[in-house]
């Protein structure tokens, strides 16, 4: 499968890009792995004919946005995003006619209609460097995670007006969580997402994105680490640090295994191969609304 992947690749002029919550297995025959923000900036730059984006459909249409002449597979159209999904655009709408003359700061993991809509686009890696170089008494809507607005509000001493989305991921991670990985894994250093809960985020001795993860562990001393974020990144830490420790979270709630991304999940080696192969699922967008939503995420880039 890897193989033929690999042949189709190269025959197709093709490039795939994957996130880090993706399976291992898919994260290995990716040309590039990276976060949101690294992946825009890769979709941004790539010469290739067709991107095969394996991830999630708001991820396949920033690509799309940023390349409208060339073709952008997705492995699964159904591969959705919780927390895209908490911000529907006509709710959205309805929401910003009470904030006029408001800058409109929209977290990437949002569909391109919530886009287009928005001044700039952010990223949990970029989000509080952006934040901080807009004037103080700037009046802003952040959208659409609530627990990443409040993060960032806390970090900036901003007061933004924040949606009240979620991914349910991250949010259904709780202290009590938390609380039982320390007393199984006394010595190990917490490192937690911004898409988290306040409460959990207390708890946590680092923040950051996965890409500040990755960097953060790398730099440190510590040997062992209580990962709170999506289970799928340990490959890469595991990867890049074989003689360090990684230990996830064991949510105790209602909702299950809830550090496991079903969506990122449903990109599989079969899927991949069948849909360059194929040519199929391609994501297709309207060119006026990829004009609207190509200006905030551009916006993001240059600042960035």
């Amino acid at each position: 499968m890897k193989e033929k992947i690999a042949a189709l690749k190269k025959s197709k002029n093709a490039i795939i890009l994957a996130h880090y919550y993706t399976r291992p297995e898919v994260q290995e025959i990716a040309d590039f792995v990276g976060d949101s923000l690294a992946l825009s900036q890769k979709a941004a730059t790539t010469d290739a004919d067709i991107i095969l984006f394996a991830g999630v459909h708001f991820m396949a249409e920033t690509a799309k946005i940023l390349n409208p002449t060339k073709k952008v597979l997705i492995p699964d159209l159904s591969a959705g995003c919780s927390l895209a999904d908490s911000c529907p655009d006509e709710d959205f709408a309805r929401f910003l006619e009470k904030y006029s003359g408001y800058t409109v700061l929209s977290y990437i993991n949002c569909s391109a209609r919530v886009k287009a809509m928005s001044d700039i686009i952010v990223t949990s890696g970029n989000a509080l460097r952006i934040v901080n170089a807009l004037p103080k008494d700037e009046k802003i809507v952040f959208a659409p995670d609530l627990n990443l607005g409040r993060y960032i509000n806390e970090k900036t001493g901003r007061n933004m007006v924040l949606w009240d989305g979620a991914c349910h991921v991250h949010d259904h991670i709780c202290p009590a969580d938390i609380e039982e990985a320390k007393r199984q894994h006394p010595d190990a250093v917490v490192i937690a997402h911004p898409e988290c809960p306040k409460s959990v985020l207390a708890l946590a001795d680092v923040i950051g994105s996965t890409a500040a993860m990755l960097k953060d562990v790398a730099a440190s001393d510590a040997t062992e680490f209580i990962v709170v974020t999506e289970e799928g990144i340990m490959h890469e830490l595991l990867k890049r640090n074989p003689d360090k420790k990684f230990y996830t979270v064991t949510p105790r709630s209602e909702h299950g295994d809830c550090v496991n991304c079903q969506y990122m999940k449903q990109n599989t080696l079969e899927n991949i191969c069948r849909a360059l192969e194929t040519e199929q699922p391609e994501l297709l967008l309207d060119a006026a609304l990829m004009d609207r939503a190509r200006r905030p995420i551009e916006k993001m880039l240059s600042l960035s």
